[in-house]
């Protein structure tokens, strides 16, 4: 690699360069620098108008004390089974602090361990068939995704206190004839659903596709810019009035965010409540759907309708 290429690629040093070096700094100032290194563009926090530069907003602003309850994967399901009952949360087998102190004899079959303080697909493992699961390379995993922390990172302040633990949780099946389980995540404005993000295929040729609510399918794509739609449509949930009343339950009172649920053989799953999709620095394609879509959060403090 020489310096041609890092004239040529800016972001390819510039965002090693916030992430491992300033991480010191104030999380406005910080997010300041992290945003032109990722977006390539300053960011708008005395008046913004992008999803990408409202989401920064709302890390810095909207700091409600219940949100790190609801980022936590063990804590929220109490919190979401108080709210819609307790058939949506899927059942938890085990909670642990460190992955070396997993207890592998009490669990069945087919298990999923989680982190409970974040990392995406970093910190999940699967295990469909125990007889044949390699344990040490899953305790690798998962303490290597137990030293990610995403506030310091991203600045996601409701991590910031997140006890770090792994969870244990009853494996669900896919829809029969599928190889992944249908992730439906509702982006609700507040308390309102208005589109869900149809994930498929994260491990082999993930798609993307966009439906608002009543499951026509959108023109845009995003937050990947990797991704796009499936050759064949995502099929209309069969309960999509059940997770719409969820999504609606769920979000109530909050400017963004976005409710993930699951379905198979007709049961619906709460999966996580999100606040910053790609933590705000996402792509949409087509472009203006950014502001688009941003128009849709109305910040803390400003009128509606």
């Amino acid at each position: 690699m020489n310096i041609k290429y890092f004239i040529k690629n800016p972001k390819q040093i510039a965002i090693p360069l916030v992430t491992h070096y300033l991480g010191w700094l104030p999380d406005r100032l910080y997010l300041i620098l992290l945003y032109r290194a990722v977006m390539g563009k300053k960011l708008n926090l005395k008046s913004p108008k992008l999803f990408t530069e409202k989401i920064q907003w709302l890390k810095l602003y909207d700091r409600n004390p219940e949100y790190t309850k609801m980022v936590d994967k063990y804590a929220v399901k109490d919190y979401v089974k108080a709210i819609i009952g307790e058939e949506y949360i899927i059942p938890t087998l085990g909670v642990w602090s460190r992955p070396e102190d997993i207890q592998w004899d009490i669990l069945p079959d087919r298990f999923v361990l989680k982190t409970t303080h974040g990392g995406g697909s970093s910190g999940v493992v699967i295990c469909k068939d125990k007889t044949t699961f390699d344990k040490q390379a899953a305790i690798d995993k998962l303490k290597a995704a137990m030293d990610i922390d995403i506030y310091k990172i991203v600045r996601e302040w409701p991590y910031k206190n997140v006890p770090k633990r792994i969870i244990a949780e009853e494996y669900i099946d896919p829809t029969p004839k599928t190889n992944d389980l249908s992730d439906y995540k509702w982006y609700c404005f507040n308390g309102e659903p208005k589109f869900c993000q149809v994930i498929q295929n994260r491990t082999t040729e993930e798609t993307i596709d966009f439906f608002d609510v009543k499951w026509n399918h959108q023109e845009f794509v995003g937050l990947n810019p990797n991704a796009g739609p499936a050759l064949n449509q995502p099929k209309k949930p069969e309960n999509l009035d059940l997770q719409l009343r969820i999504a609606c339950q769920l979000s109530k009172d909050i400017p963004f965010s976005r409710i993930d649920l699951y379905e198979t053989d007709n049961n619906t799953f709460f999966g996580e409540v999100t606040f910053y999709p790609a933590s705000g620095f996402g792509k949409f394609s087509p472009a203006q759907y950014n502001e688009l879509l941003g128009q849709m959060i109305n910040m803390p403090g400003e009128k509606t309708g």
